[in-house]
């Protein structure tokens, strides 16, 4: 029997998120939990619970670790684990969510972050570019599966760079510190204004979807930093993600969703299985390509 004891925010927490952007969560999982995680990302990784798109090829003589360092990121992977979809309504996860976007809660996307050492971090950037909410709910829950530090390439953010609710152009860069997606770049603000957010393995980060955040590669000289990133917003609004033939924007919406908390006001339209999981590219080398982005050619290239 689970007997830990699970933390909930106070209105205080819920204000400093909604000033600063972001809120960390510390103690949020037990050690058997982060251990089940870890354990299942191995099961991912070897084809255990369904094809992954991309996924390396390997022979069967290959040890865990070996396998690890060659993946840097698996996206969706709550479509085929039973584990990885049953953490998307973690229990400190909903209670933080319900707070800070509403009672009405869908996520949209999963994203598993192994970074081994020597994989490259992302350059600046708001989720929002990538997941177009566009009512502000946009938010990331962040679990650590390692402890994050700035040595194994921790996440860094520019705290309260969210208020404006703008989103700044992107470009392609050729930073080998980064992987390919684009940077985000014109915004007033400094890389003297960000701060490094090191955490514990356990801890949950929620950021919202216009907080300018990167992260730096990982400089240890061995082992992974660990991220499951679950992607939320709230229920009442539309999600304009893919494109939809015939359907103009005002009426799109993304129906691959699970709700973890509430009433779904849109259950009428029923839900699809569209999105599959897939290894995303390490990009390691830099990027040349310096063509201009947009968030209709990223949203098309995903």
């Amino acid at each position: 029997m689970n007997c830990w004891s699970y933390p909930r925010i106070s209105e205080r927490d819920s204000e400093s998120y909604r000033e600063n952007g972001y809120l960390v969560v510390p103690d949020a999982l037990s050690p058997e939990e982060i251990e089940e995680l870890r354990s299942d990302t191995i099961a991912i990784c070897r084809n255990e619970w369904g094809e992954v798109g991309n996924l390396p090829e390997f022979d069967g003589s290959e040890t865990d670790e070996e396998i690890l360092q060659q993946i840097l990121c698996i996206h969706m992977i709550h479509k085929i684990s039973p584990i990885m979809h049953r953490y998307l309504s973690q229990r400190t996860m909903v209670d933080v969510l319900t707070k800070i976007i509403g009672p009405n809660v869908k996520c949209m996307q999963s994203m598993l972050f192994i970074k081994a050492a020597g994989k490259p971090g992302q350059a600046w950037h708001q989720d929002e570019f990538y997941i177009p909410t566009r009512d502000r709910s946009l938010t990331g829950g962040w679990i650590a599966l390692d402890d994050a530090t700035v040595e194994n390439g921790c996440l860094w953010v520019i705290p309260g760079s969210h208020k404006q609710g703008i989103l700044w152009p992107q470009h392609m860069h050729d930073d080998r510190r980064f992987d390919c997606a684009g940077e985000t770049h014109s915004f007033p603000y400094s890389d003297e204004d960000s701060i490094p957010v090191e955490v514990k393995a356990g801890s949950l980060v929620f950021f919202n979807g216009y907080l300018l955040h990167r992260s730096f590669p990982n400089g240890a000289d061995a082992g992974f930093r660990r991220v499951l990133v679950n992607h939320y917003m709230s229920a009442e609004s539309l999600l304009p993600w893919r494109n939809q033939e015939g359907v103009g924007p005002a009426q799109a919406d993304h129906r691959d969703i699970v709700m973890v908390a509430g009433q779904d006001p849109y259950e009428y339209k029923g839900v699809v299985d569209s999105a599959r999981p897939h290894v995303r590219s390490t990009g390691e080398g830099g990027c040349q390509d310096k063509r201009s982005t947009s968030p209709r050619k990223i949203l098309t290239d995903q």
